[in-house]
């Protein structure tokens, strides 16, 4: 296998990861105007190196196209990596976490409130995390919640219990006498 043919492979899986980064802002135009309560997304680890990466990338492109006078059509895969590093990073970080009507926006993906099967807590400084079980694929997301806004979380998570946006369903022993807004 070529170095060319390994460039487009990667250029392939980089394309289909900033498909991913314009879904997510998609969505988000849609859902802005039903956040319940949201925050800016935290800086992804490896932020500044993320960005050196794309910069790099630009220059590499830049010295193949003007020195090296490569066609722009071979260039590919360095173009879907630097559109990544350079411009994905950046706006994916612009999609708020947070509580919306119809569901989370967790650190990873999108959740609705149907598809949550437990919910939980974990304490670390003055930040909360919130872990929420998938139920179809019995999958664990967590949302970092900042401390000025867990209340206003956990309130938001009852009153969702409450009108039944979220059941709990296999979770224990259920003799009828468990609110489930006692979980939250």
């Amino acid at each position: 296998m070529s170095l060319a043919q390994v460039l487009y492979l990667f250029g392939l899986g980089y394309f289909v990861a900033n498909m991913l980064v314009v879904a997510d802002l998609v969505r988000l135009r849609r859902r802005i105007r039903t956040a319940l309560t949201t925050w800016p997304s935290p800086t992804p680890p490896f932020y500044r190196l993320s960005l050196g990466i794309g910069v790099a990338l630009g220059v590499l492109i830049v010295m193949r196209l003007v020195v090296q006078r490569v066609p722009l059509t071979n260039l590919f895969g360095e173009s879907m990596m630097f559109l990544y590093y350079g411009y994905g990073i950046v706006l994916r970080r612009r999609v708020p976490r947070g509580l919306f009507q119809d569901g989370v926006w967790t650190d990873r993906a999108f959740m609705r409130w149907g598809e949550i099967e437990g919910v939980s807590w974990r304490t670390e400084g003055d930040t909360a995390t919130l872990v929420l079980v998938q139920r179809a694929r019995q999958l664990a997301r967590t949302l970092r919640v900042p401390g000025d806004r867990y209340g206003e979380v956990r309130r938001v998570l009852r009153e969702k219990v409450a009108a039944h946006d979220i059941t709990f369903r296999g979770v224990g022993l259920d003799l009828g006498l468990r609110d489930d807004r006692d979980a939250v």
